[in-house]
């Protein structure tokens, strides 16, 4: 029976009234000022709705009038704002905004669309919000909720937000365009959730909502969905400094054993023709391999149980991505990247290189991490701080350890981006590399330069991170993290 989008709507408009307001609604029923819902629009991204409304009430104390915004530094928003996703990045946006909307727009917030993009930190999501909010100007307003539910009824058959607002401009009714984002943007926290969603007491099931590439929570005593597998995902990365040298060093029983739903490899150093069908085609997995073009060198590859939407090979800069170093899976509620960040190299002969590679990279996630949840995986070739490593003052000059790279990874943790590992365990000794001389692994003299970072508005998916110092095959062990 084809999807009715009538009887869909009419159900959920009743279903929501009880639900929690979304913010930005919510700032628009207490205040019809254009320019605090665009504010508040811009900081509800990637950001939980009580987080917003919190940042949104300590602002809005500051600037009344709006212009008072103008007289606010940078380090002032972002104490005020934090912490609000991306929240740096945010308090750049709105130092701006006075004067983007002064010398563009009369200091008066636009009504469309096409003048809203112009303005720092407004995509089109924000865009469309902000028109049918302040405004009440119908527009398709699509955020992950919207883009996923449409997708899961089976109304849209897309791949990107973007692409979802492309189809319902020209598909879903008009007189829906004013309401449809709130309405299933609280159904989407509430019911239709990312992860295990509520189709037991959804008002949908039955016959309406064809469930599409859904798998509902579990219920107690219910065994239908378990053959499925849990809600929470395993994901294992390993720097294995040579898959044909790992293989032989057991390589395919730590694989069994670790038991991941995603499975990340950095430095494979050989092209899939050249590894045995057994590692190829491993039993119940997908493979996707990403080999550097010099043999031997460098490569990335994933093993995933589950298909993703859709694979980025590369961050799209031709100056590194030749040495196989980005392997990217898209999945619904999330992203996963697998990298390989280059070795400064003795004297920090390469650092420049390192360095370019590693803004590239953060500008790369930051860019998907607008999108929905992501999680970073991988040999970042750097210990963080003087606990992450064994010997700090030996090595201060050293790659790894100089201070522009640490620096880098400042500003990752400064961004709001969460080091996995360091969230839980704090104690000193816990290493994911160590030197193959002076049995240094048997001294635990070693490094921790292999990560899980995930972006700050998934924290509550998180549920553990390890260090699998026991497993060996290569001079670097496993990581792994448990994500919802």
């Amino acid at each position: 029976m084809p999807f009715s989008i009538d009887a869909a709507m009419a159900l959920l408009d009743k279903e929501v009234r009880h639900y929690q307001v979304p913010v930005v609604d919510l700032v628009a029923a207490q205040s019809k000022d254009p320019f605090k819902i665009l504010i508040a629009t811009i900081l509800s991204a990637r950001t939980k709705d009580e987080v917003t409304a919190a940042a949104c009430r300590r602002l809005f104390k500051r600037i009344e009038p709006p212009a008072d915004l103008a007289g606010l530094s940078v380090a002032e928003l972002e104490k005020i704002i934090y912490p609000v996703g991306f929240f740096r990045n945010k308090a750049g946006y709105l130092a701006r905004l006075p004067g983007a909307l002064r010398e563009m727009f009369d200091s008066r917030v636009p009504d469309d669309v096409d003048s809203l993009v112009k303005l720092p930190g407004v995509g089109r999501k924000t865009a469309n919000l902000v028109v049918t909010i302040a405004f009440g100007k119908p527009a398709v307003c699509v955020d992950t909720h919207v883009h996923r539910i449409m997708n899961i009824w089976g109304y849209v058959r897309t791949e990107t937000p973007l692409a979802t607002e492309m189809a319902l401009r020209a598909k879903l009714p008009k007189k829906y365009w004013l309401r449809f984002n709130s309405i299933l943007v609280a159904f989407g926290q509430a019911t239709c959730r990312p992860v295990s969603p509520h189709c037991d007491r959804c008002v949908l099931a039955g016959g309406i909502c064809p469930q599409i590439d859904v798998t509902p929570r579990k219920m107690p005593g219910n065994k239908k969905n378990e053959s499925k597998g849990d809600a929470v995902k395993k994901i294992v990365s390993w720097n294995v400094n040579g898959l044909r040298a790992a293989l032989k060093n057991g390589f395919l029983d730590a694989f069994a054993e670790l038991d991941a739903d995603i499975f990340a490899l950095q430095e494979i150093k050989a092209l899939p023709d050249q590894l045995p069908d057994e590692l190829r085609n491993i039993r119940g997995y997908s493979a996707f391999w990403y080999p550097a073009q010099k043999k031997g060198y460098s490569g990335t590859a994933v093993f995933s149980r589950r298909k993703p939407l859709r694979v980025l090979y590369g961050l799209g800069d031709k100056a590194f991505d030749h040495e196989g170093r980005a392997l990217t899976l898209e999945f619904d509620d999330f992203y996963f990247i697998n990298l390989y960040f280059p070795n400064a190299q003795p004297g920090l002969k390469r650092l420049d290189f390192k360095l370019a590679f590693d803004r590239t990279a953060l500008q790369f996630i930051d860019r998907l991490a607008q999108e929905k949840s992501v999680v970073v995986g991988g040999d970042f070739n750097v210990a963080h701080k003087p606990i992450d490593l064994a010997n700090p003052q030996a090595n201060e000059k050293n790659p790894g350890f100089s201070p522009p790279e640490r620096a880098w990874m400042d500003e990752v943790t400064g961004a709001g981006y969460i080091d996995t590992f360091r969230h839980f365990n704090q104690e000193p000794g816990q290493y994911t590399w160590w030197s193959y001389r002076f049995k240094a692994r048997e001294k635990n003299i070693g490094w921790r330069i292999d990560y899980f970072v995930i972006d700050p508005g998934s924290a509550d998916r998180l549920v553990s991170a390890a260090i699998h110092d026991n497993v060996r095959g290569s001079d670097h062990c496993p990581v792994s993290i448990e994500f919802k």
